[in-house]
């Protein structure tokens, strides 16, 4: 397999990120200025990693319904379809709430300089939409869970802290 190419697009920076080549699993990769020429940057990384498919976060509003940002993010996909030759297919996905989930990872870890957080989190969006869209491929029965899901290594023998079905 080759491997897949996660985009979050943003007014100021574009954030990267790319799958392993089992498609299993996202990791940040870089963060690009909407300035620089960011399709040819990007066609650049497609042709090094070998990326066999591009999947570009769509900002829809919460209703579902497309707004300015997304108009913004479809006229980027077809600038970078055109300077890829359209020889890479491009999949837009819902990318709803991506940003909310890539600030609250950030959080939980501990990064608070506005500075670091900047250069980080449009990379972990486009982890989250990545990592989505992989997650969604495999289906439920794919989904990377230990034989015993629930029983974790640092939990007593005994403990009973798994989730109840209702």
């Amino acid at each position: 397999m080759s491997r897949l190419l996660g985009i979050d697009h943003g007014t100021v920076r574009i954030g990267l990120a790319v799958s392993d080549e089992l498609q299993l699993v996202a990791s940040p990769l870089k963060t690009l200025e909407t300035k620089a020429e960011p399709e040819r940057q990007i066609a650049q990384i497609v042709k090094e990693k070998g990326i066999e498919k591009i999947i570009l976060g769509m900002p829809l509003h919460m209703s579902g319904a497309a707004g300015e940002a997304a108009q913004r993010v479809e006229k980027f996909a077809d600038r970078l379809a055109k300077e890829l030759r359209h020889e890479v297919p491009i999949e837009m996905v819902d990318e709803r709430l991506s940003s909310v989930e890539a600030e609250a990872a950030l959080s939980r870890s501990g990064i608070t300089g506005k500075r670091e957080r900047q250069e980080v989190v449009d990379q972990l969006a486009a982890v989250v939409i990545l990592q989505d869209y992989l997650n969604s491929q495999r289906g439920p029965e794919g989904l990377l869970l230990p034989e015993d899901a629930g029983a974790f290594s640092w939990e007593e023998p005994g403990s009973n802290r798994r989730r109840r079905s209702r």
